[in-house]
């Protein structure tokens, strides 16, 4: 059941400070340092992933406060994107709004033709690698990545 008091919104200008904050937020939160790949992206959003071919997801509460957000970053390959940057403010936490973050990436990755969603995440993030598996993702073997706190890597293939 969706929570009438939130909403998934695309992502607008003014939501650049939030969008900073709620992932600085979650990496901190995880005993993660800031990476300089974190520092591109979360500096400049319009640069970094919207003029790149992605897209992100804000969710709002009814007050226009942002609680969460999702990248889709285009990848290199032009078949797919990567999601990225997906977190949801703790006291927003519990009630599907991750799953909605999901939903509205691969409504909007299939909209566009792509093949697969693709992440990379860290295995100690238990409750998003269940969330992940739930959602489809299955487990691939190690790719380059520029995150070293990535350890685990998934990917949805979408039938288009």
């Amino acid at each position: 059941m969706s929570d009438p008091l939130y909403r998934i919104v695309v992502y607008r200008p003014e939501h650049r400070a939030a969008w900073k904050a709620l992932n600085e937020a979650w990496l901190h939160e995880g005993g993660f340092r800031i990476e300089d790949k974190d520092r591109k992206v979360l500096g400049d959003p319009e640069g970094q992933v919207l003029s790149q071919g992605g897209h992100i997801f804000i969710v709002e509460r009814e007050d226009g406060t942002a609680a969460g957000c999702c990248a889709l970053m285009a990848m290199d390959d032009g078949l797919g994107f990567e999601v990225a940057k997906m977190t949801i403010s703790p006291e927003a936490r519990g009630g599907g709004l991750a799953m909605r973050l999901l939903e509205a990436c691969e409504v909007r990755a299939r909209a566009v033709g792509a093949h697969r969603l693709y992440l990379e995440t860290n295995s100690t993030l238990g409750p998003a690698l269940a969330l992940y598996a739930r959602f489809g993702f299955v487990h691939l073997p190690p790719q380059p990545t520029p995150y070293a706190r990535a350890d685990v890597w998934m990917e949805k293939r979408l039938s288009v």
